[in-house]
């Protein structure tokens, strides 16, 4: 008799198996990141296709078998349909989905991980589309990188920040800023932030010298 599991998720990565699985990445509350087989679920009778869909918040219920995880149900909780109906809307989720995929590793619940991740999508989600393109566009990049280095600090990689430096490395004042209100997680003032491209160029490039220096 199998044990059946449950507990809420979000589908961040999905592929295509065999004829008609799909083998699904879903970070959960209970259980964290977690790769569950979706089988036959492509085909149109499939029940669990409802409650199965990349950047969808669901009830996910597994099975534990002798290779992997099996999907026996997943009841929808949020379609974030915001979110998936807009396009940089989707390519911040799929970048954030990649940096929670390389990051973080095995089976380990956190708590404050399923937060930030269930917080991040919500604001993608919320964030509304304003006449000024740019505009928009530098305020999603921001959820981006707030939820990077809140990320790595979580994993235990929180950045020693002392005025314009970070590891000892000289970085652009601004930044320097910027990523001390992220780590606060200061949405009062985020939002506000009156950032230039050449801003988010050198946040870019700070995050990923970051990223390669704690990835080794």
């Amino acid at each position: 008799m199998f044990v059946h599991y449950r507990s809420p998720g979000i589908i961040f990565k999905k592929e295509d198996r065999a004829e008609a699985d799909q083998l699904f990445t879903v970070y959960t509350k209970d259980f964290g990141k977690l790769e569950i087989l979706g089988k036959a679920i492509r085909k149109i009778s499939s029940k669990l296709r409802s409650g199965a869909e990349i950047f969808y918040l669901s009830e996910i219920e597994f099975i534990q078998g002798k290779a992997h995880k099996t999907l026996t149900d997943a009841i929808l909780i949020e379609k974030f349909e915001n979110l998936k109906n807009n396009l940089n809307k989707l390519k911040i989720a799929y970048k954030v989905s990649q940096v929670l995929n390389n990051l973080v590793s095995g089976q380990e619940p956190d708590e404050k991980i399923w937060q930030l991740l269930e917080e991040t999508f919500r604001k993608l989600d919320k964030l509304e589309i304003g006449r000024h393109p740019p505009t928009t566009l530098r305020k999603l990049e921001i959820i981006y990188y707030y939820f990077f280095w809140n990320l790595v600090s979580l994993l235990g990689y929180q950045p020693e920040l002392k005025g314009c430096t970070i590891q000892g490395k000289k970085i652009n004042c601004d930044i320097a800023k910027i990523i001390k209100v992220i780590l606060r997680k200061d949405w009062q003032i985020l939002p506000r932030l009156k950032l230039e491209p050449s801003h988010l160029k050198l946040l870019k490039n700070v995050s990923q010298w970051y990223r390669i220096k704690i990835c080794g």
